[in-house]
C-alpha cells in the first residue's frame, strides 16, 4: 500500500497527519489512505482528541489533507486498473448523532441533513476496488469547503457540482481514460449535452424510464426493456450479491438518441441547451432471483465506445451501486465544519 507524503511542513502536524492515515488503514489494504480518516471511528479517547486537535488546526485544510489522495490514486491505478479508471460521484447527507446547536450545519430549508457531502472516489476497474477519494465538496452553513481549491465558495446545485469535479480528475494526468459513473440524480438532458461537448468524455449514467429515440420512434426505457425481453435478447452474465441474497444479473443492449434540448438553470433563469442528436448505448441490466423474480432494474446511458460490452458497463454500476450500500456510517458529534475549515 502506497502511504501518501505527508502535506506539512512542521514536523508534529506531519508526524499526526501519517498516525492518522496508518491508523485507519484496513488489514486487507483495498482502501485508498485517508478513505476512513475522519473524527470519531478513533478507538480511544485520547486517539479522538488528538484528531480533533489536527482538524480544528488553522493550518489544517481540506484541500492540504486531500491533496497526497491524488497521489494514491496514481500508485493504485497501476495495479488495479487494466483500461480505465472509473470515477464514481455521489451525494451524501450527514447527520450528527447528537442533537447540538452547531451554527455551521446547513439551514432547515436547505437541508435533508446537517452537512452534505459531493464526493468523487476512484475504482479500479479490474476488481471495482476503491482506490481514493480525490474531490470533496462539504456544503455548510457559509458555502462550500472544497478539496479542490482554497477557501469557501458559494453552493452550487447538486448537477452543476458534477463538471468541474470531471474535469477536475481529468486533469490529474492519471494514465488511463476516465469513465465518469453517476446515479440517477444526473439524468438530464443539458448535461449529457455539455459533458458530450468535451473531447473524450466518458460517462455512464442511470437513467429514469425516460423517453430516448430507437430506430426513429420515441420510446420509454421500460417500453425498450420489454421489447427486449419479448425478443430474448436478455443473457445472463453474472451471479451477484444483492441486498443480501444471491440473485443474478442479466443484460441487454439497444442504442438509442438522445435528440431533444435540455434546460440547466442559471440565477434563476432557464437556460436552453440545444445541440445535434446524441447516440448513446442503452444498457439495460436485471437483477433476477434464480426464479426469475426481477428485484432490480438500471437503465444505464453511457457513450463509452463498444469495445467496453454491455456486460462490463452493468458490471461497473453493479461496483458502484455496492461501494454505496457497504459505506459505514460515521459517527460523529464533532463539528464537520471545524473538519473542513
Amino acid at each position: 500500500m502506497h502511504v501518501p507524503v505527508a502535506p506539512f511542513r512542521d514536523d508534529r502536524l506531519q508526524s499526526r497527519y501519517l498516525r492518522l492515515v496508518e491508523g485507519h488503514l484496513p488489514p486487507a489494504q483495498r482502501l485508498a489512505c485517508g478513505i476512513r480518516a475522519v473524527p470519531g471511528v478513533s478507538k480511544t479517547f485520547a486517539a479522538t482528541q488528538a484528531a480533533y486537535r489536527f482538524f480544528n488546526n488553522p493550518r489544517v485544510a481540506l484541500r492540504t489533507l486531500a491533496e497526497p489522495l491524488v497521489d494514491v490514486a496514481r500508485e493504485a491505478i497501476k495495479t488495479d486498473c487494466d483500461r480505465y479508471v472509473l470515477a464514481v460521484h455521489d451525494w451524501s447527507s450527514l447527520k450528527l448523532q447528537r442533537r447540538t446547536s452547531n451554527p455551521d450545519r446547513l439551514p432547515e430549508s436547505e437541508r435533508r441533513g446537517d452537512y452534505q457531502l459531493y464526493t468523487t472516489l476512484l475504482v479500479g476497474d479490474r476488481g471495482g476496488d476503491p482506490l481514493a477519494p480525490v474531490a470533496l465538496s462539504l456544503y455548510a452553513a457559509d458555502g462550500v469547503h472544497c478539496s479542490r481549491w482554497p477557501g469557501v465558495r458559494p453552493a452550487l446545485s447538486p448537477l452543476d457540482e458534477v463538471e468541474p469535479a470531471m474535469s477536475f480528475v481529468e486533469w490529474q494526468h492519471l494514465g488511463k481514460p476516465v469513465v465518469h459513473i453517476i446515479d440517477a440524480q444526473a439524468d438530464s438532458v443539458a448535461h449529457y449535452r455539455q459533458w458530450s461537448s468535451w473531447p473524450g468524455r466518458l460517462y455512464l449514467v442511470r437513467a429514469d424510464d425516460r423517453l430516448v429515440e430507437h430506430e426513429g420512434q420515441e420510446l420509454r426505457c421500460s417500453a425498450l426493456q420489454a421489447w427486449c425481453r419479448h425478443q430474448q435478447t436478455f443473457r445472463h452474465v453474472r451471479d451477484v450479491s444483492y441486498r443480501g441474497r444471491m440473485a443474478q444479473q442479466w443484460v441487454a443492449e439497444v442504442p438509442v438518441r438522445l435528440t431533444r434540448s435540455g434546460q440547466l438553470q442559471r440565477g434563476g433563469k432557464k437556460i436552453w441547451v440545444h445541440g445535434p442528436p446524441l447516440d448513446l448505448r442503452l444498457i439495460i441490466a436485471e437483477v433476477r432471483t434464480p426464479q426469475g423474480e426481477i428485484l432490480a432494474v438500471w437503465y444505464l446511458l453511457t457513450n463509452v465506445p463498444g469495445d467496453v460490452d454491455a456486460s462490463t458497463l452493468a458490471l461497473w454500476y453493479y461496483w458502484r451501486w455496492r461501494v454505496e450500500v457497504s459505506q459505514p456510517d460515521y459517527p460523529s458529534s464533532a463539528s464537520l465544519y471545524q473538519l473542513a475549515a
